[in-house]
């Protein structure tokens, strides 16, 4: 497999480990974004949020607040990001991975959104909603 999430976790490639259990690994994001920049991924292959088991993303939400409290208490960040990107344009490593970003006054980090409500109407609001529930059935 040329996933280099799976070569670090067999050891064949390097990390900065800062948490492992029996199902889940997470170690420093090589960019560090922000000091702290912390990546979350299971210890079992899978693609990405389509693709992941219940059981499977409960042990990595389960791991998620223990290490971004032991990330305030180590580097007291005004704040955090958890982030998952799925397929494009931001997935760039395709195994599921949860990013934990310490924020920081002026850390120069952005993370943007776009504020579509001018262009939403109650009866579109009920469309989306009705259009997902329909999908969960």
């Amino acid at each position: 497999m040329d996933c280099i999430f799976c070569k670090i976790l067999s050891g064949e490639i390097p990390s900065y480990k800062v948490y492992e259990d029996a199902h889940v690994y997470a170690f420093l994001d090589i960019t560090q974004g922000t000091k702290g920049h912390t990546l979350v991924i299971p210890k079992t292959h899978v693609k990405n949020v389509y693709e992941i088991d219940e059981a499977t993303i409960a042990n990595v939400f389960k791991a998620v607040p223990q290490i971004a409290r032991a990330i305030k208490t180590a580097f007291n960040p005004i704040g955090l990001n958890i982030i998952n990107n799925t397929d494009k344009p931001l997935q760039s490593v395709f195994h599921f991975h949860v990013h934990i970003v310490p924020r920081y006054d002026d850390d120069g980090m952005t993370l943007t959104t776009q504020n579509n409500q001018q262009h939403y109407t109650n009866d579109d609001y009920q469309a989306v909603a009705k259009a997902i529930e329909t999908a969960l059935e």
